[in-house]
């Protein structure tokens, strides 16, 4: 499965120079762009996943009738309920069908990705209905079917129509009074500084990941012998051997998205253009955060923008609760992705109490800020260690023996 996601994506990356080149909307209508992107999308599923990718084709059609039939009134209900509904049921097969094994076949990776879209389209009707093949290649287009990841529908239909990089710049143009002509972004530096860290990060996977997995957290040795002490650091060195894959994937997808022509997102302080607009992580900030709230910020930032999107800024009551229960439900039902989101809910609570309550205290001077940015960055990164590592886990029995 490893082997058929890298050979998708870095087919993917070819094909999205390609089609910058020799699809561009200067030579090419629309349609055929759209035409191009899905094809090749729907192969990359198929080749990845096999009779399993018939679950995103089932779904994908579903919700467009709902689309053509429903009032515009309830789509976004019916689109989210169904689509939901459908991710869910795939999820409980994993468990009861599959065994907690980590299938070769791991199908819900897109259909999470294809639910998030589903549901963004869904509340945009109002402003635009898209056509069948507009819809199509929106949700399997050959840039993020497999990995992601979720972005605006305008701004996906922008890009196919070349209108995308004109769109933003006129955007900067009117902030900044004309200063800066309207010359058309290149992504080849973008692209190839995002390609230098998915090789940073594949190379940390295939030495530190496999260094300290997470089936460490289980030893003998770690569970009875360590202190605690010894335990907490060890738990942090784990938890950072986790992550590479996630840095690989998202930041690897970014790249295949911007090397097509899609992503950017207009221009920094510093007059740069910038390519962020599709960005999953900011592997910086993550590693530097101060705050629990600051890191989450930074780390699978567009399922983030989803979660806000449809959850936190339409619920009347509970809102950070009611979107912390979305987001389990939607990567899944594993009993460790409860044990996170809980825990997760109650540290953000905190971690807000706190930083309103203390934080002033050691505005007064440079050292007191900086000891305290110290101390929040060891708490901050502690923290997310011991919330995400039921998430890595999966399981009820090793996450209660970890938090024994």
């Amino acid at each position: 499965m490893q082997v058929n996601f890298v050979a998708c994506q870095l087919s993917a990356l070819c094909a999205a120079l390609w089609f910058r080149t020799y699809l561009c909307p200067g030579k090419t209508s629309p349609d055929v762009r759209h035409a191009f992107a899905i094809i090749f999308g729907i192969y990359f599923v198929i080749f990845c996943f096999g009779w399993y990718s018939v679950h995103l084709f089932v779904l994908v059609l579903m919700c467009y009738g709902i689309m053509v039939t429903a009032s515009a009134s309830n789509i976004h209900r019916y689109s989210f309920f169904v689509a939901m509904g459908y991710l869910t049921l795939c999820h409980i097969s994993r468990i009861y069908i599959f065994h907690y094994g980590i299938l070769t076949t791991d199908f819900s990776g897109p259909l999470m990705v294809v639910t998030q879209k589903i549901t963004t389209l869904a509340f945009q009707v109002h402003d635009v209905k898209p056509s069948f093949l507009e819809y199509l290649s929106y949700l399997l287009n050959f840039m993020s079917v497999i990995a992601g990841p979720c972005n605006n529908f305008k701004d996906y239909l922008a890009f196919i129509e070349g209108r995308h990089p004109h769109m933003k710049l006129l955007e900067v143009s009117r902030k900044q009074k004309g200063l800066r002509s309207l010359l058309a972004p290149s992504p080849t530096g973008a692209v190839i500084y995002k390609l230098g860290l998915t090789l940073v990060s594949l190379l940390l996977f295939l030495t530190l990941t496999k260094t300290f997995p997470v089936t460490c957290l289980v030893d003998d040795w770690f569970v009875h012998k360590a202190n605690f002490l010894t335990r907490l650091f060890y738990l942090y060195v784990v938890m950072q051997a986790s992550k590479p894959k996630y840095y690989f994937a998202w930041t690897l997808a970014d790249a295949v998205n911007n090397a097509a022509g899609f992503g950017f997102s207009g221009v920094d302080k510093n007059g740069n253009f910038c390519w962020d607009l599709l960005s999953n992580l900011n592997i910086w900030k993550i590693e530097t955060a101060t705050s629990f709230k600051m890191y989450l910020e930074n780390w699978n930032i567009q399922t983030a923008t989803w979660l806000k999107r449809v959850c936190y800024e339409r619920v009347p009551r509970y809102p950070t609760v009611l979107t912390f229960v979305l987001s389990a439900l939607w990567h899944g039902v594993y009993p460790g992705y409860y044990f996170t989101f809980l825990t997760g809910m109650l540290i953000t609570v905190a971690a807000r109490t706190v930083r309103n309550n203390c934080r002033h205290y050691f505005l007064s001077s440079k050292a007191l800020k900086a000891a305290y940015d110290v101390a929040s960055w060891a708490v901050t990164q502690l923290a997310v260690s011991y919330t995400v590592a039921p998430f890595v886990m999966l399981a009820v029995e090793p996450t209660i023996s970890l938090y024994k």
